[in-house]
């Protein structure tokens, strides 16, 4: 039987994602193991006692876990393989036994994304491990917020139901595996439907001015698009960074591997952080309504510009 470790404990929403991955990929697995904490996933999955290891690597709404980025970054055996997507809905949990009510907790994100609710109650915020740790370990002044299966495993009330600040907020969890075993599970996979996304750490050893503008333009003249990228600082060293890409492409495709191959003979550390099978249901081209707040569009009359982007009226 297949063993897939997950951040625990029971009725976190990675429990959640672990079993429908496992369901959707067809993987006969034993019930997911919940473990302490990402690091004990990561290790777990590096040493070979479980095959797969399931977290949540980036909200809709808060952006990447940064724990989990900064552990598949640093981590040397670990890739990640597939990736599973829950729309998440938070209820307010109380024990039956509860007396006034005066704090409310969850995972630093869950409590982020309920914003709304903390602020109309007045309770204090009270950061947990996880959102299932918060309902299991719920006291009698605390409501905790969590997955609506938490109400159930852990004995408690719904006190509220839906009390995200944004419907149809989501979350990515990335399944991992060991990486020598990561060309042979793509492979066992045949050709994704929709093509493959690789997720790569790129260090440039050589720094100055233009540094990320040729690292982006090596994949432009490669004929590779590249959907996000982000920064995280090199621990103790001031001022360096590791940039970290999601490009639409495989490692193995000519594409990337062309622009890998310009990488490295600039002298930068790359290193493939993922490959997963595209989803269909990704949006490559966000409408103007999803854009941030007070941002302008070339069709915007010239005070709405002027105010976005603070140029002034020319004079």
């Amino acid at each position: 039987m297949t063993s897939v470790a997950y951040l625990g404990p029971e009725g976190t929403f990675t429990h959640e994602a672990a079993r429908r991955w496992a369901a959707h990929r067809g993987v006969v697995a034993d019930e997911p193991r919940p473990l302490a904490s990402v690091g004990a996933v990561y290790e777990a999955v590096a040493a070979g006692t479980h095959d797969f290891g399931i977290v949540a690597i980036e909200s809709t709404v808060e952006g990447y876990v940064v724990p989990s980025l900064d552990a598949i970054v640093e981590a040397r055996d670990v890739v990640a393989i597939d990736e599973t997507v829950l729309d998440i809905s938070f209820d307010a949990l109380v024990r039956p036994d509860h007396g006034t009510l005066t704090e409310v907790s969850a995972h630093p994100h869950g409590l982020a994304q309920c914003q709304e609710f903390v602020s109309r109650t007045g309770l204090q915020a009270v950061p947990a491990t996880s959102n299932a740790a918060a309902c299991r370990d719920a006291a009698p002044h605390q409501v905790a917020l969590g997955p609506s299966i938490c109400a159930d495993l852990y004995g408690l009330e719904v006190h509220e139901s839906a009390v995200q600040d944004y419907q149809g907020a989501r979350t990515r969890f990335f399944t991992l595996a060991h990486r020598d075993r990561a060309l042979e599970i793509a492979r066992s996979q045949g050709p994704a439907p929709e093509g493959w996304r690789t997720v790569l750490a790129i260090t440039p050893t050589v720094t100055g001015p233009g540094v990320l503008a040729r690292i982006t333009a090596a994949f432009a003249q490669c004929g590779v698009n590249m959907s996000s990228v982000i920064t995280r600082p090199i621990k103790a060293r001031d001022g360096w960074y590791v940039f970290v890409l999601t490009v639409d492409a495989a490692p193995w495709e000519p594409g990337l591997r062309a622009v890998l191959t310009a990488l490295l003979a600039a002298r930068d550390g790359v290193k493939t952080l993922g490959v997963l099978p595209t989803r269909a249901e990704i949006e490559h081209s966000p409408s103007h309504q999803h854009l941030p707040r007070g941002s302008a569009v070339h069709s915007d009359p010239e005070d709405v510009l002027g105010a976005a982007l603070v140029w002034g009226d020319g004079e």
